[in-house]
């Protein structure tokens, strides 16, 4: 299967932070540009590269790369910034799942150019890029939060698979004092993103849902946070910093825990598929040594598995001069015959139903199995009952969390005080 190599990539950013056009049909009378902002996380941007070229070359327009914050939070910040200033420097943008209603008022209604084509796609990412009888964004990948671990340090330690947060906790202990002892030092037991952004929202809510402890809000926009649940799920989190994970895990991203797992130096990690085509990818210490499964639940009667639903949207802004041109070119990014190349490529997973027979698809993408498993385990975070007030949501819990993995304040108080500012939020009206 084909791989995108690490120093492909390198190149491909450094040509990126030029901003030269990327591709051109000489002769085109009337070509036009227009400039796409794509994550640049993993090899989203070389992905984004190549799929533009290709549209490039079929119409005899200019596309360029707009170079914007690999991190969701900053990158929002970033996209609020010049769609607020209605600016005309940006046509397409790709956006996470939960930051389309809060741009909403800023995208084209893409209806007009669609054809229909969104039926084709999964019926959830559809709707979450829909508002009223407008179509403002189509869906690009669709993510749930996965457990990847060494599975030839399980089999050497003749340890199973943990299915409870308790188990991979004595697993991740076991293994590393074993593999310290023998000369590993700088082996760890499980790394996950713990910085104070949106990931931590991501990891925290897994931990609250799968302990029973509440999903912050529900579809009705009531506060579900509290109880001995809430308190034993962080309780479980804050054990890990300094025992089986790095004190550095704080600080944490989805790149910075990845670069780790991938470079040999912790047993398992928390992440998104993307990281799969990159563990096994030619050049990776651990190609051929690594699984994937559900992440593990709580503890508790009402304990479960949960993975945090996640996934991006491409959108076209309003103030597009060259709205026609932008919507196709976000049609053709997330046509059928791109979202299948991203997924041989580089284990990004389809919104159409189509590409999950597709043999192809299912021969270089293993873990399907377990990411099925985890679509049905999935907790939604509540951007849509909380509308415009979710980054405050959001903000309010990663930060709370946050100082409770330091250490700063104890889990009690941090659940408590969430729970009080989710519910001022709500007398304020979501």
């Amino acid at each position: 299967m084909s791989r995108i190599t690490w120093s492909r990539l390198v190149r491909s950013t450094a040509a990126l932070a030029l901003l030269a056009p990327l591709a051109f049909a000489s002769g085109s009378a009337g070509a036009a540009t227009i400039r796409a902002a794509c994550s640049g996380i993993g090899v989203e941007l070389e992905l984004c590269r190549t799929a533009t070229e290709v549209w490039a070359a079929k119409t005899g327009n200019t596309v360029e790369l707009v170079p914007v914050p690999s991190e969701g939070s900053a990158r929002l910040a970033w996209l609020q910034k010049m769609l607020d200033a209605k600016s005309d420097k940006i046509d397409v943008v790709q956006l996470d799942v939960v930051q389309v209603g809060s741009l909403r008022d800023h995208l084209l209604d893409l209806k007009p150019y669609s054809k229909g084509v969104e039926k084709q796609h999964f019926a959830g990412m559809v709707a979450n890029g829909t508002v009223g009888d407008k179509l403002i964004a189509m869906p690009w990948f669709i993510d749930a939060g996965l457990l990847f671990y060494r599975k030839d340090l399980l089999e050497k330690y003749q340890q199973d698979l943990p299915k409870t947060w308790e188990q991979l906790t004595k697993v991740a202990e076991h293994i590393q004092r074993a593999e310290r002892a023998a000369g590993q030092k700088e082996l760890w037991g499980y790394v996950w993103q713990g910085r104070a952004y949106e990931g931590l929202t991501c990891d925290a809510l897994e931990w609250l849902s799968s302990f029973g402890g509440g999903t912050l809000v529900d579809e009705t926009g009531k506060v579900t946070l509290g109880g001995t649940a809430a308190v034993n799920a962080l309780t479980t989190a804050v054990s890990w910093v300094g025992t089986i994970s790095p004190p550095e895990v704080l600080t944490f991203s989805e790149e910075e825990s990845r670069r780790v797992f991938q470079n040999g130096h912790a047993v398992f990690m928390r992440n998104w598929p993307y990281a799969w085509a990159l563990a096994e990818a030619a050049d990776s210490p651990i190609k051929g040594k690594v699984g994937i499964a559900i992440l593990p639940k709580g503890s508790g009667d009402a304990a479960r598995h949960a993975s945090t639903l996640g996934g991006q949207q491409l959108a076209a802004s309003k103030y597009s001069k060259n709205p026609a041109l932008a919507a196709d070119l976000l049609l053709y990014l997330t046509s059928a015959e791109v979202q299948k190349q991203r997924a041989v490529k580089a284990s990004y997973n389809p919104t159409l139903n189509d590409l999950y027979r597709d043999p192809d698809v299912k021969a270089s993408n293993p873990y399907l199995g377990a990411l099925m498993r985890s679509f049905f385990a999935t907790v939604a975070r509540p951007s849509s009952a909380t509308g415009s007030k979710y980054n405050d949501v959001s903000a309010e819990f990663f930060t709370t969390v946050h100082e409770a993995l330091e250490r700063r304040i104890k889990p009690e108080e941090a659940v408590s005080r969430i729970e009080s500012k989710l519910q001022q939020l709500q007398r304020a009206g979501w």
